[in-house]
């Protein structure tokens, strides 16, 4: 049996990993600045983490949630305290693409209406709700097409305006910083103007928070910077350091009901193990500081260069915008600097490195871009 070929493959093989440096099977060493895809937030095996995961894999793996598990509230608890939304209440899934089905499925039972508005450039998952509000036809197959989701051009307020004139909105999802879109800052103003039109009209406003949220930016969420509530946060990502796990936090407006949402492995003894472990290392070490710190470090040296059209972001999630004849920089930086970056099309390279990189880290990766972009 062969694997069904869906990912354009880089010819390495990782075989372990320590803090933000990796290492091929030729003990090749590498700097990861992307974290596979936002997802490392406290680092490679970080000490704490493996230690919290064996110590749980010891006693219980899992069971299903139909008993008493109380890792989960012990979860619940330590991310009210450290994200600041203490009154919310938690439901636990495996993935960010799971975590914006359930939080529109949710918005749909709160208010009865079926209406979604998305954005221009949107990513919030490959599943069926969650590819439906992806503003990406190619990887939206027939049978996930629908009529219930209205795409509006990115930060425009007046066509905001005129949608929820004009249909009955269920929920508006948008990321605080578009991720797969280009690293594109959802401007202050028009998160506000989302909650407004929101409350005004009843609708559920869904903060996508897999990619930008869980302290990436500084910031718990990225929509603090606007100093505005969601009625519903979708985490992933860097939420359980590469062990699977989602979630969404859910205003306490919106009541539960038995079966109204439900997970077989979401939540479980593992999952909650590791989720504590981020959160404990996230608090005690303070890399909600150290990522705004790092992050601005980074972004006020790159916008130093004069070859770069544009530095976006917020701490550790950057995008750099280069010319098109410099779209070659990030293979040059994976294949002559050993370093890992991402992209966005067309020529943006993604920063998403663990939330306590190092300063000594963040130089060697620009002294690496400086030598790619002088070439």
């Amino acid at each position: 049996m062969n694997l069904f070929d869906v990912y354009p493959i880089n010819p390495i093989n990782i075989v372990r990993g320590q803090g933000s440096l990796v290492y091929d099977n030729h003990d090749t060493e590498y700097l990861d600045m992307y974290g596979g895809h936002a997802v490392i937030s406290i680092g490679h095996t970080h000490p704490h983490y493996v230690k919290r995961l064996e110590d749980q894999l010891h006693k219980l793996g899992f069971y299903s949630n139909s008993i008493e598990i109380p890792i989960q509230k012990e979860l619940a608890q330590k991310l009210g305290k450290v994200s600041g939304k203490e009154d919310y209440q938690l439901f636990l899934c495996n993935s960010g693409a799971e975590a914006n089905e359930n939080a529109l499925k949710l918005a749909s039972f709160y208010n009865g209406k079926k209406k979604v508005i998305a954005f221009s450039k949107s990513f919030h998952g490959r599943t069926s709700l969650a590819v439906a509000v992806t503003d990406n036809p190619k990887i939206v197959a027939p049978i996930n097409e629908t009529d219930n989701v209205i795409f509006l051009p990115w930060a425009d307020e007046a066509a905001l305006e005129e949608a929820f004139k004009n249909n009955e909105i269920s929920s508006v999802i948008i990321e605080g910083i578009q991720g797969v879109g280009g690293i594109q800052v959802a401007p202050e103003g028009f998160l506000q103007k989302t909650r407004s039109l929101c409350d005004q009209y009843n609708a559920v406003f869904i903060a996508d928070s897999v990619q930008c949220g869980y302290g990436r930016t500084g910031k718990f969420f990225s929509h603090d910077f606007a100093g505005v509530d969601a009625d519903i946060y979708s985490m992933a990502k860097g939420m359980g350091n590469g062990f699977p796990v989602g979630g969404i936090i859910i205003s306490p407006k919106i009541q539960p009901a038995y079966g109204m949402l439900g997970t077989t492995f979401g939540g479980n003894h593992l999952a909650c193990a590791a989720g504590l472990a981020v959160l404990e290392t996230i608090e005690q070490d303070n890399l909600l500081q150290n990522a705004a710190e790092i992050g601005g470090y980074l972004i006020k040296e790159l916008n130093k260069l004069e070859q770069v059209k544009e530095v976006r972001g917020r701490g550790l999630m950057i995008g750099i915008e280069l010319p098109e004849e410099l779209a070659h920089a990030r293979k040059e930086l994976l294949n002559k600097h050993h370093i890992f970056t991402g992209e966005a099309k067309p020529n943006v390279i993604r920063l998403l490195p663990a939330l306590n990189l190092t300063k000594a880290h963040a130089d060697r990766f620009l002294e690496a871009f400086v030598n790619v972009l002088n070439q």
